[in-house]
């Protein structure tokens, strides 16, 4: 057979009544939000096997980048938060500490592939200034404070502009009338109380997933950003993924058939995807203000009383709290007592990516299975984990499988009566034979089952810049790079970037509050499925968990 690749016609759309009313009526599209805007005709590396525009043809639906608005207020933001993800998080705002740059520029020099520096010089400004940082870790804040100052992107020989200001309480910063809106970076135990007390005070929030460490704190959430009216992004850039959003139209013409089960994966095998972190060598009690790493009374009393009433003592580890540890404060996702384990921290990407493609929402059921069988370091949280979430009313089951152990590579497989879709930074159909749909053409011999069918790698296949297995890991994903009109642009700029113009234009992210609390109650349910070994239900009338 000899590939072609598939013409396109241009979507048609309604004459434009004004740009910003159309922004808004897209606003409220389940899956696009405000990257909705500018569907445009596009072929990438996209190929069908002959001629079936009859069975399956495309409009070409990829996310299209919402203008900045530079006549539109320079806004003011917090950082709280400047471990692993909240370096990755400013960088993506277009500000890194000088010795990052020096780092890129030499690697660029080394490597001509390494196309790194190349694309964060040319990252497009977002009208922002990084006004405070807050971080409890004396070095860490110290390093926000650099990378806020280097707004022009020098390297070590450079000049820095202004300091922001320096908080050693959140609480502090989100009091501060000069700031308009926060990204929230910090271990996961804070995530819920930091992002409520930032929407009573008014501060747009980016929060990192998962949205909640217990679940009252995902109601409390919810209501907090509903009341205050801020404009609410969840962490979760797959939603900016190209091959994400030519998935979605897949299903929705019907070209997969009757999908009932799915299967998403997460395999690592280094001690770093197993969150051994590295300790910095400049941390001790006097450069770490503990007493803010523990939780407050309220939240430690509601995790003490959950887990012994479920006599689930032994998930917790001795003196969790009171005992001051460079292990738990830079391993912490180690422990139930900062950490959502594989359920928040690595199912929740999977997770929100088939929420994103079909609109699962929140499943009926979730039945967790494993444990910790191959890091025995102490910690509490299971380095292999299996949970099977049920949704009746869609006919179908969502598998989740992950081990720390292997690096085998596994992505999302999305399997349907006539054909199956594997996901990732790129996307491969191949019919079933046994379809329906395309039974004549199987006859005809024009479709050859179970071979790759449809293949769409948008703009390039070429990774040049992964420098360790977490990176390749989320690579693979769609998570760290995807190409818009055939230029690269990482993920977690594009997500930060809609969260930023929404709030300048009153627009809807598409990470929204309503899509994080399906998330974060689809996490938990996993999570208290495994620690209680039942199967948990979703009472959708009371809007509660329910143990089987």
């Amino acid at each position: 057979m000899v590939d072609e690749t598939q013409s396109e016609e241009p979507l048609k759309v309604a004459p434009d009544e004004g740009r910003r009313d159309f922004l808004k009526s897209l606003a409220t599209v389940p899956l696009l939000g405000a990257m909705a805007y500018g569907i445009y005709k596009k072929v990438n590396r996209e190929r069908v096997r002959r001629n079936v525009s009859d069975v399956f043809k495309l409009e070409g639906y990829s996310p299209q980048i919402l203008p900045i608005q530079r006549d539109g207020k320079k806004l003011r933001l917090g950082m709280i938060g400047f471990g692993i993800r909240g370096k990755l998080l400013l960088r993506s705002c277009g500000f890194a500490e000088p010795e990052y740059i020096e780092k890129l520029k030499e690697e660029a020099r080394l490597n001509s592939k390494d196309t790194r520096y190349e694309m964060f010089c040319n990252q497009e400004d977002l009208n922002i200034e990084i006004a405070a940082v807050c971080d409890i870790f004396d070095t860490h804040a110290e390093a926000a404070m650099r990378a806020a100052a280097n707004g022009s992107k020098e390297g070590a020989n450079g000049r820095l502009g202004k300091l922001p200001k320096r908080y050693r309480n959140y609480l502090d910063l989100l009091s501060d009338p000069d700031i308009d809106a926060v990204i929230i970076a910090t271990p996961d135990h804070w995530h819920g109380t930091m992002a409520i007390e930032a929407a009573r005070r008014g501060k747009h929030v980016y929060l990192e997933k998962p949205m909640t460490w217990t679940v009252p704190e995902t109601y409390a959430v919810r209501d907090a950003v509903r009341e205050s009216g801020i404009v609410f992004q969840l962490g979760h850039q797959g939603r900016q993924t190209d091959s994400y959003v030519r998935a979605k139209e897949i299903i929705d013409k019907g070209y997969l058939g009757p999908v009932n089960l799915i299967e998403v994966c997460t395999n690592r095998n280094d001690p770093n995807g197993a969150w051994v972190y590295d300790i910095d060598a400049s941390a001790n009690s006097q450069t770490i203000d503990w007493s803010q790493f523990v939780p407050d009374e309220r939240r430690l009393k509601e995790y003490y009383a959950y887990m012994k009433a479920n006599k689930l003592e032994r998930f917790m580890g001795p003196d969790p709290y009171e005992k001051f540890s460079l292990e738990r404060f830079f391993r912490w996702r180690c422990w139930w007592d900062y950490s959502t384990g594989l359920s928040g921290d690595l199912l929740t990407h999977e997770y929100d990516a088939i929420n994103q493609i079909m609109e699962v929402g929140i499943p009926y059921s979730a039945t967790s299975s494993g444990g910790i069988y191959y890091f025995k370091d102490g910690r509490t949280v299971p380095d292999v984990l299996q949970t099977a979430f049920e949704f009746p009313d869609k006919n179908l089951t969502l598998l989740y499988s992950a081990t720390q152990a292997s690096s085998r590579q596994r992505g999302k497989v999305i399997m349907g009566h006539d054909a199956s879709m594997e996901l990732g930074n790129t996307l491969t159909i191949k019919v079933d034979s046994d379809s329906t749909r395309y039974k004549k053409k199987i006859e005809e011999g024009i479709i050859q089952p179970d071979v790759p069918f449809y293949n769409y790698i948008p703009g390039s296949d070429d990774v040049d810049a992964i420098t360790s297995a977490t990176e390749l890991y989320f690579a693979q994903r769609g998570l760290l790079y995807t190409y818009v009109n055939g230029q690269r642009y990482n993920t977690t700029y594009l997500h930060i970037r809609e969260w930023l113009e929404c709030i300048r234009q009153g627009l809807i992210p598409s990470c929204n509050i309503d899509r994080a609390f399906e998330e974060a109650m689809t996490a938990h349910m996993g999570t208290r499925a495994y620690l209680e070994g039942r199967t948990m239900y979703w009472d959708k009338e009371k809007e509660e968990i329910v143990r089987g």
